[in-house]
């Protein structure tokens, strides 16, 4: 009888980028925050940079997406979803983009966000 049988669940360390888009993030008070929109991943070193969560708005109207140092997520498999240490204050002064501005790579804004964060810059 084989160990690996298909009705076990299977816990990886590891997730496609595609799994994590659209994931619920939840401060640490419980608190719904939004979803996992992207993931941006820095070219030359291949390491995460942040998470760009969309919160707010109603069916894309009024969205605000903030980009969170990757290091600050969490996942809680009970609530099937990541948890960052910011409170809804925190968030609402956070640095934030359009949509169409989310590719865009400034590093003075970069650093603004891992230092409102107070989170290790990714490339460290």
């Amino acid at each position: 009888m084989s160990m690996n049988s298909q009705s076990e669940p299977r816990h990886h360390s590891l997730i496609s980028a595609d799994r994590v888009e659209g994931t619920t993030v939840y401060n640490t008070e419980g608190e719904k925050l939004g979803h996992v929109e992207d993931v941006m991943l820095h070219k030359l070193s291949g390491k995460v940079a942040y998470a760009v969560v969309s919160c707010g708005g109603f069916l894309g109207v009024g969205e605000k997406y903030l980009p969170m140092p990757w290091s600050l997520l969490r996942y809680d498999t009970n609530k099937s979803g990541y948890v960052v240490p910011a409170s809804r204050s925190t968030l609402q002064e956070a640095p934030s983009f359009a949509s169409q501005e989310m590719g865009a790579d400034d590093s003075d804004w970069r650093d603004r966000v891992h230092t409102h964060y107070n989170a290790p810059a990714y490339w460290i």
